[in-house]
């Protein structure tokens, strides 16, 4: 059976990213995948700086380096910041991108995000995959970019737009089909 490790670029209270990270979750879970959703607050790492190396390494650096070696599928939803990523995801990729053997080598990566635009986040997910591949990640086709955020979602965190909905399927059925631990 496939495993997936979810995560969420933002830790703010209320996250539509959250939101969608949890639809993903069920998605997967419902094609046979077991995930794993976690969120980066269990993960705090200090900026990163070189000078750190390799007396100051985060402990959670390499905890999340060996989470990300031990899923088929790593899925990460992520917010836009003034039309680039956030700077915890950029913080956490920079901290795992020093970790050895590679986190990124395994798994088949998926992106997406949400925001208030009609873009969602369409910019941040084009730069994260640039630097997913540039550091050997395998990234699926879809990107999974939803907006406007105010009608992607029901109250309860459901899907609301059937067109969110098949990307989301779309998402998954590449995920599952790249991913090395089948279904």
């Amino acid at each position: 059976m496939a495993s997936a490790l979810t995560l969420c670029g933002s830790i703010r209270a209320g996250s539509v990213n959250k939101t969608l990270q949890d639809a993903v979750d069920a998605k997967l879970s419902e094609a046979g995948v077991a995930v794993n959703s976690i969120t980066l607050k269990d993960f705090e790492m200090p900026v990163f700086n070189q000078d750190l190396e390799p007396d100051n390494v985060p402990e959670a650096a390499g905890q999340l380096a060996d989470l990300f070696r031990s899923h088929d599928i790593v899925f990460i939803a992520t917010p836009e910041y003034n039309g680039g990523l956030p700077p915890l995801v950029v913080n956490t990729i920079a901290w795992l991108s020093r970790q050895k053997p590679s986190p990124f080598r395994h798994a088949v990566f998926g992106i997406g995000g949400v925001s208030s635009g009609r873009h969602g986040t369409i910019w941040a997910q084009s730069h994260l995959r640039d630097s997913l591949s540039k550091i050997g990640a395998l990234v699926v086709p879809t990107l999974l970019g939803v907006g406007p955020a105010s009608s992607a979602f029901a109250e309860d965190g459901s899907v609301a737009e059937s067109g969110v909905s098949t990307k989301i399927d779309q998402l998954v059925k590449e995920l599952t089909h790249f991913s090395r631990g089948g279904i």
